[in-house]
């Protein structure tokens, strides 16, 4: 297995990995999966700041993926990132989840993001187990929020700090980031 930057060839498979938690739990708040073309828009839409990664096979077979996206649209919180992983069902625990952390997470310190965000829908052991593991903490709680599968979820909140800044600089492209670092 290998950790790669995610491309637009890469929505199909995405897509195909997503869908699932979609239709059939409360992990995805999403009533509809989204198609290809929705994801490709998704991916595109995170332009040079927020990163898609993909975890491949030895064929290039998409395992997982993970991204970060804005945590909320005001500029204020520029700083701040939301975190997210999936991985293909048949795929769970062969650490996939934690090979596309841990470059995520590395790159986004090296942009000058100053926090990261996860939210999860509850219960979610092995995703609570997987944030806590890269030093996310339980930041709050969310009762009731999402009305899915025929009953109510609760949602949490996980953060984790990923630099102590007196005022923030410049954030980095993380195609930029990602070139430096090969």
């Amino acid at each position: 297995m290998r950790v790669r930057a995610a491309s637009a060839e890469d929505a199909p498979a995405i897509a195909a990995i997503y869908a699932p938690y979609v239709e059939a739990s409360y992990i995805s708040f999403e009533m509809e999966p989204p198609d290809a073309e929705e994801i490709g828009r998704r991916m595109a839409s995170g332009g040079d700041l927020y990163p898609w990664l993909a975890a491949v096979d030895e064929d290039d077979a998409l395992l997982g993926y993970a991204y970060a996206s804005p945590f909320r649209p005001r500029p204020a919180y520029r700083y701040a990132v939301e975190t997210t992983v999936y991985v293909r069902a048949s795929e769970h625990g062969r650490g996939i989840g934690a090979a596309l952390y841990r470059p995520l997470i590395a790159m986004l310190r090296d942009q000058g993001f100053t926090q990261a965000f996860a939210a999860i829908s509850l219960p979610n052991e092995g995703s609570v187990r997987l944030h806590e593991r890269f030093g996310f903490r339980s930041a709050g709680r969310y009762e009731k929020v999402g009305w899915k599968c025929g009953r109510w979820w609760d949602v949490g909140l996980w953060q984790l700090t990923l630099a102590e800044r007196e005022e923030p600089g410049e954030l980095r492209p993380w195609r930029e980031v990602a070139a430096s670092r090969e």
